[in-house]
């Protein structure tokens, strides 16, 4: 699960954040219990004095003075002077007014690590999952994601009857193979010749199929950011050119598009296509794929538009490294607004 400082930061500010909740937490339980029981108050009082005195104790190595030991026989009686006493009793005393026994004990989501992430010098497991959640939040597809995944995925909108003139083969069998190509790019990932190119009609689920790959790498603990052709260019040009600093600022990082661990660029082909767009998209996969990090391209175009709208070069790099999969069929987006009417 590899992270980048930024990224390592964003995960900790969450654990700061989660203990200065669970102190105002705890501060608002003390007020609320000592409120309503005032002796549970002065246990603590006691207790904190007790250990004050074993660490003046084992610094000094004696025992109490006598003007110290006269202090303490002037506290009220009939509280524990043990921890252990003191926690017992502080139970019993907020069971009796109505509290939990345990209102006062101290408060963790993750009792593992105390909510540090950390257990022995080590990542805590929760640490993992704080991760993904990052991850989803970076990706922004958390929602989405919940929708559309391979669990979700039918292959009843792909026609039996309906054939490819070119393969002979039909829409639901081109689909299959498609699911297989995905699921394979999943279980490999990470080995090498992660490239994957969806082409087809609109409508046919190529991005639904981005979708599904990016859901099992997510929670597979893998940075994955999901972009728009355009939302993508426009990042990289006011990153490059603009000087009004909310444009620099406002999307992903263009040092974390380029370097996560997949980059999903949907719809290529549907931007403003101009010189900077086919610079800096041939900059971008040759980038990526030199440095080993995953590209997923789903895109309406076949090969040789690809080819006439941005250049031999980027099509050789794509013919050269890409696994292609192209759907059939109808579009489902018309299929499933009849089926919701009917």
């Amino acid at each position: 699960m590899s992270l980048t400082n930024a990224q390592y930061d964003a995960v900790m500010k969450q654990y700061d954040l989660r203990q200065l909740d669970n102190f105002h937490i705890m501060k608002k339980r003390r007020e609320e219990a000592f409120a309503a029981v005032p002796l549970l108050k002065e246990i603590d009082r006691r207790v904190a004095l007790g250990a004050v005195e074993k660490v003046r104790q084992s610094l000094s190595g004696r025992l109490s003075s006598p003007q110290e030991s006269a202090e303490e026989e002037s506290r009220p009686a009939g509280l524990p002077e043990k921890k252990e006493n003191a926690d017992l009793e502080r139970r019993r005393l907020l069971k009796e007014n109505g509290f939990p026994e345990d209102y006062l004990d101290p408060v963790f989501r993750c009792p593992d690590c105390r909510d540090t992430g950390l257990i022995g010098g080590k990542h805590c497991h929760c640490f993992d999952r704080e991760v993904i959640r990052l991850f989803y939040a970076q990706s922004g597809l958390y929602d989405i994601l919940q929708e559309e995944n391979f669990d979700t995925l039918r292959l009843d909108y792909y026609p039996e009857d309906l054939t490819d003139p070119s393969s002979g083969l039909s829409s639901r069998q081109i689909m299959e193979t498609a699911v297989r190509s995905c699921r394979r790019f999943v279980s490999q990932f990470g080995s090498g010749g992660n490239y994957l190119l969806l082409t087809g009609q609109p409508g046919l689920g190529k991005t639904f199929l981005s979708h599904c790959i990016a859901k099992e790498l997510i929670e597979s603990g893998h940075s994955v950011i999901y972009l728009s052709a355009g939302t993508l260019f426009d990042r990289l040009a006011g990153a490059q050119f603009s000087r009004d600093s909310s444009l620099q600022e406002s999307g992903p990082d263009p040092d974390y598009i380029r370097g996560c661990d997949l980059l999903i660029i949907d719809d290529l082909g549907t931007e403003l296509t101009n010189a900077f767009t086919v610079s800096a998209l041939f900059r971008l996969l040759n980038e990526r794929i030199s440095t080993g990090r995953a590209v997923i391209i789903s895109t309406n175009l076949g090969l040789a538009e690809l080819t006439n709208i941005y250049s031999e070069r980027i099509s050789s790099r794509i013919l050269e490294h890409f696994t292609l999969v192209s759907l059939f069929g109808r579009d489902i987006r018309i299929r499933k607004r009849i089926g919701a009417k009917q």
